[in-house]
């Protein structure tokens, strides 16, 4: 997964505070945990420019993949669980070298981000819960409750036609909230405080970048 200037947190729940003008504004709570740079990428010899960041810390012993344990043991760090490569599209990744760290310092209160982040998984559901269909009579004898009707075409085509609306997997998908605004940053506890809600449970881990498309503070 390639992503843009960012780095990734810790979503820790939803709250409500008070702006400068009083009004009662809605944020979710991200804890920008440090990323550790393992991997620069350049024009010169990949044919792009990018950083490889890594998450969390893990168990000694616990990495298996012996080209990710070369990569920690140059840049002198220790094992993590996440890895993110993210693209360099405005000169913001060039002062940085193996090991260093990127977090919270990135970003600035009133500036618009993209969070990335996997929504909840809601298992195997039917049509009324996964596309809203508003289904059958609820009197007795109708039935036909929350089921999603008639699916086949009799003899022609013979077959039911691919993206029909069915029961099936629910949630549990990537999704990005795009233009949020960081209302207030907490640079002690290393908090964005990001007006709006976004996917993820509480606990997930989430990708926050600069906002590929509004640039303004308003």
């Amino acid at each position: 997964m390639r992503e843009e200037l960012g780095t990734l947190g810790r979503k820790i729940g939803m709250t409500q505070i008070f702006d400068a003008e009083g009004e009662l504004v809605p944020v979710t709570v991200v804890q920008m945990q440090p990323c550790r740079v393992l991997q620069k990428r350049t024009r010169e010899t990949d044919g792009y420019e990018a950083v490889q960041l890594a998450l969390q810390g893990k168990k000694s012993g616990t990495v298996n993949d012996r080209p990710t344990v070369g990569r920690l043991e140059k840049a002198g760090c220790d094992p993590r669980k996440r890895l993110i490569a993210c693209r360099e599209t405005r000169g913001c990744f060039s002062h940085y070298q193996l090991g260093d760290e990127v977090g919270i310092s990135l970003f600035e209160e009133g500036e618009k981000v993209d969070v990335v982040g996997i929504t909840k998984g809601h298992g195997f559901q039917g049509v009324v819960k996964r596309y809203g269909f508003a289904g059958g009579p609820a009197s007795h004898g109708a039935m036909f409750h929350r089921r999603g009707g008639s699916y086949g075409q009799r003899q022609w085509p013979g077959h039911v036609i691919k993206g029909k609306k069915m029961p099936g997997h629910y949630g549990a998908v990537r999704r990005t909230v795009q233009n949020l605004k960081i209302v207030r940053i907490i640079r002690e506890e290393e908090l964005l405080l990001i007006r709006g809600s976004f996917p993820g449970i509480k606990g997930a881990t989430v990708f926050v970048r600069k906002a590929k498309k509004g640039t303004d503070k308003r």
